[in-house]
């Protein structure tokens, strides 16, 4: 059997950064482990363009502007969404994670959940490198994967 897999080394081209400014505390967290990740796997500070959101939900359409501009080779989305007590967590969280997934199916472009769906603070913190590590930097990593996943197959994404 020939297995596939991806790795995380360095990519040619651009990578965007597309960050909620909701949760500003947790965001800013998450964007600073996604690139101290992109760089220490030898993406160049210079490739990485950050791109603020009004919110989570508002990733989506962000995501399809910068996919359709050809100008980047992937998208990491960071974001925090903290669950309430009314069903607008659920709107918010699924909208978001069902845009991106649109937009990164439509476009064949990876593009990195990196947006916490929590029901606290405390939970949210701890994901954005607390003790439950940097969900950022995570997204990021796994954009690098497949970008050297698709390569690995030949379709160069």
């Amino acid at each position: 059997m020939h297995i596939l897999e991806g790795h995380l080394g360095p990519v040619e081209g651009r990578i965007a950064l597309i960050a909620s400014r909701f949760n500003e505390l947790v965001v800013e967290r998450l964007i600073a482990g996604a690139r101290d990740a992109l760089v220490r796997h030898g993406i160049a500070d210079a490739s990485l363009t950050l791109v603020r959101a009004p919110g989570a939900f508002e990733l989506p359409l962000v995501a399809k502007q910068l996919a359709a501009s050809g100008h980047y080779r992937g998208i990491v989305a960071l974001g925090c969404v903290v669950r309430g007590d009314t069903a607008h967590f659920d709107y918010v969280a699924g909208g978001a994670a069902n845009g991106l997934m649109q937009v990164s199916l439509a476009h064949a472009l990876p593009i990195g959940f990196g947006v916490l769906t929590v029901d606290t603070m405390e939970q949210a913190l701890d994901r954005a490198g607390g003790k439950a590590g940097n969900k950022g930097a995570e997204a990021a990593l796994a954009v690098l994967e497949q970008l050297n996943l698709a390569t690995a197959m030949g379709a160069g994404a």
